[in-house]
C-alpha cells in the first residue's frame, strides 16, 4: 500500500502542484441481521483504492480511482490537477494551507477480538437466540437483530513528506421488538436505537454488550407502551438518558460547529449554522455547567471519531467547545483555520472512503460528566419527565430549533417513577435548551455512543462520529405536543 500511495502522490507532482497528498484506502465489511426468526442480510464488502487531492492555481481538484497500476494512478493524477486548474476560472480567493510538520507513524485501534475471526455461523447463531428471546413476549410482531464489523487500513502520504498508516476495527450490534396494535406501532430498542451501541473495538463490544440478558425487559416494555398513557403536553423538567442526549449534541452542538458549514462551503446538505464567526468566544452556549469538547484521541474512549491523525495529516486533538456555557470553539481544517484566528488545523477533516474529497466531520464531541449523582439528578425537582431512546428527530437547516421523540418516557415523582408514558417528545431551541441545563451525572453514567450513519456533501458521505454523555436534567422544556389524540 505504501508503494501505491508514493506512485499516486508522484503522479499529482509530475504535473507541477503547490501540495498534493494521496490515500490508498483498503476496507472490509461484515452486516448481518435477522428479522423474526430467519436471518435477513449475510454479506461481505471489500474496497481498494486511491483517492488523489492537489491544490495548483490555488484551487483543490481530486480524483479517486481503482486502478491502482502506475497508468490508473498517473490518469486519477493528471485528472486531479486539470480538476484544480479548472477551479481556478471561478476562483474569489486562493487556498492557503495552515502548516503542519511531516510525521512518519503507523498506528491500530485497539482490537482484543478480531471480529473476523469469529465464524458467520457462530454471529447469525447469538442473533437468532436474541430474535428468539424477543418474540417469546406476547405481544411482539417484529423482531429484528443486526451486526456489522469494518476494518479499513489507510495509507496517506503528502508532498510535505508525511507517511501515516492507521487501521481502525470497529464493530456494532442491536436489536428492536416491534408490537403492532390496533392504532399504533411502539416499538423498544437495545442498546439504543438505529441498530444499537457502535465502538472502536472488536468482538469484544458483543460480549460486553450482553444482548441476551436484556431481550426479555425489552420486549415486555414495547408491548407494555400500548397500554402506557400518552405523554402529557406541558412545559417542565426533562430528564435524557445518555443516548437520546448523545443524539441532542450531535443535532445541535456538533453540526452547528463544523466550520465549513458556517463559512457557507457546506450549505447544500442539511443547511449551515446559527453560530457565526462573530459569537465565537462571546455567546453564552449553556449554562454554567456545561462542558462539551470535541475529541478525536483515544484517551477519550473507543468512539468511531478516534483516530491518529485526520486525513490532511493532522494529529487527533481535543478541542474546548464550550466551557462553563461559553461558545469557544468550531471545528476546522487546514484551509479554514486562519478564519478563526488559528494557526494550526484542529484536525477534523476526514472522507468516508478512497473516491471521496475529506470534508470537515464530527470526531467525538461529548458532553463532559457533571458533579451531580444520578439521585440528584433525578430528585433534585418535585415532577419531571424522564425520556429514553430516541425514536426520531427533525432541526431546521441552522441548527437552531428542533423537535425529537424518544420510544418511552416515565413520569418522575420526587426521583420515582410513578408511571410509564408512550409517544414521548420534545422541543425547544439550541441555546434556550442548553442554557436550562440544571444537572449533570458524574463519569460512572457517562457512555461514549457510536453515530454510525451521519450523511454530509454531495455525493454523500456517511461517516461514524461519537458522543460522550451521562444522563441530565433540563428545565422549562416544552414536553409532548408532537403527538395528536
Amino acid at each position: 500500500m505504501h508503494d501505491i500511495a508514493k506512485q499516486a502522490l508522484n503522479a499529482a507532482l509530475l504535473e507541477g502542484v503547490e501540495y498534493a497528498d494521496a490515500r490508498v484506502v483498503e476496507q472490509r465489511q461484515r452486516a448481518l441481521s435477522t428479522k423474526n426468526g430467519a436471518v435477513a442480510q449475510v454479506s461481505s464488502e471489500e474496497s481498494f483504492g486511491a483517492g488523489i487531492r492537489v491544490l495548483a492555481g490555488g484551487c483543490w481538484g481530486f480524483a479517486s480511482t481503482h486502478d491502482l497500476r502506475k497508468e490508473g494512478l498517473e490518469k486519477a493524477g493528471r485528472l486531479a490537477v486539470e480538476i484544480a486548474r479548472a477551479s481556478c476560472e471561478a476562483r474569489k480567493l486562493p487556498v492557503e494551507l495552515a502548516p503542519e510538520p511531516a510525521v512518519q507513524v503507523v498506528w491500530s485501534s485497539p482490537c482484543n477480538i478480531d471480529p473476523f475471526t469469529i465464524s458467520v455461523e457462530t454471529q447469525v447463531a447469538l442473533l437468532l437466540e436474541v430474535d428468539g428471546e424477543l418474540r417469546r413476549e406476547k405481544g411482539v410482531t417484529l423482531a429484528e437483530t443486526s451486526m456489522v464489523f469494518d476494518r479499513t487500513r489507510q495509507v496517506f502520504v503528502s508532498s510535505e513528506g508525511s507517511s501515516i498508516d492507521q487501521t481502525r476495527t470497529w464493530s456494532g450490534a442491536g436489536y428492536t421488538a416491534h408490537s403492532f396494535g390496533e392504532q399504533e406501532i411502539q416499538r423498544r430498542s437495545y442498546p439504543n436505537s438505529f441498530g444499537g451501541q457502535y465502538q472502536l473495538k472488536g468482538w469484544e463490544l458483543v460480549q460486553e454488550l450482553r444482548l441476551k440478558d436484556h431481550a426479555a425487559g425489552v420486549a415486555s416494555e414495547a408491548v407494555a407502551l400500548h397500554s402506557a398513557d400518552a405523554c402529557p403536553e406541558m412545559t417542565g423538567n426533562l430528564i435524557l438518558d445518555s443516548s437520546q442526549l448523545g443524539l441532542q449534541i450531535h443535532e445541535s452542538v456538533g453540526h452547528p460547529i463544523e466550520l465549513d458549514r458556517v463559512l457557507g462551503s457546506e450549505a447544500n446538505y442539511a443547511g449551515m449554522s446559527f453560530l457565526t464567526l462573530d459569537q465565537l468566544n462571546k455567546l453564552r452556549y449553556g449554562s454554567e455547567i456545561v462542558n462539551v469538547v470535541c475529541d478525536a484521541r483515544a484517551e477519550h474512549g473507543p468512539g468511531l471519531g478516534t483516530f491518529a491523525f485526520d486525513d490532511e495529516g493532522v494529529e487527533a486533538q481535543r478541542v474546548e467547545i464550550i466551557r462553563d456555557g461559553q461558545f469557544r470553539g468550531y471545528m476546522s481544517s487546514r484551509e479554514t483555520a486562519r478564519a478563526i484566528g488559528e494557526t494550526r488545523s484542529n484536525g477534523t477533516m476526514r472522507a468516508a472512503g478512497w473516491n471521496r474529497l475529506p470534508l470537515i466531520r464530527m470526531t467525538n464531541v461529548s458532553l463532559e460528566p457533571g458533579g451531580q449523582s444520578l439521585e440528584e439528578v433525578f430528585g433534585g425537582v418535585d415532577h419531571a419527565i424522564y425520556m429514553e431512546t430516541n425514536k426520531s428527530w427533525s432541526i431546521d437547516d441552522k441548527r437552531y430549533n428542533f423537535q425529537f421523540g424518544c420510544e418511552i418516557a416515565w413520569e418522575i415523582r420526587n426521583g420515582k417513577r410513578v408511571r410509564m408514558l408512550k409517544n414521548p417528545t420534545y422541543s425547544g431551541i439550541t441555546t434556550e435548551f442548553w442554557n436550562a441545563c440544571q444537572a449533570i451525572a458524574g463519569r460512572e453514567h457517562w457512555v461514549l455512543w457510536g453515530v454510525p450513519n451521519c450523511g454530509k456533501g454531495q455525493p454523500e458521505q456517511t461517516m461514524g462520529t461519537g458522543h460522550g454523555a451521562s444522563p441530565a436534567r433540563f428545565a422549562g422544556v416544552k414536553i409532548g405536543g408532537g403527538f395528536q389524540e
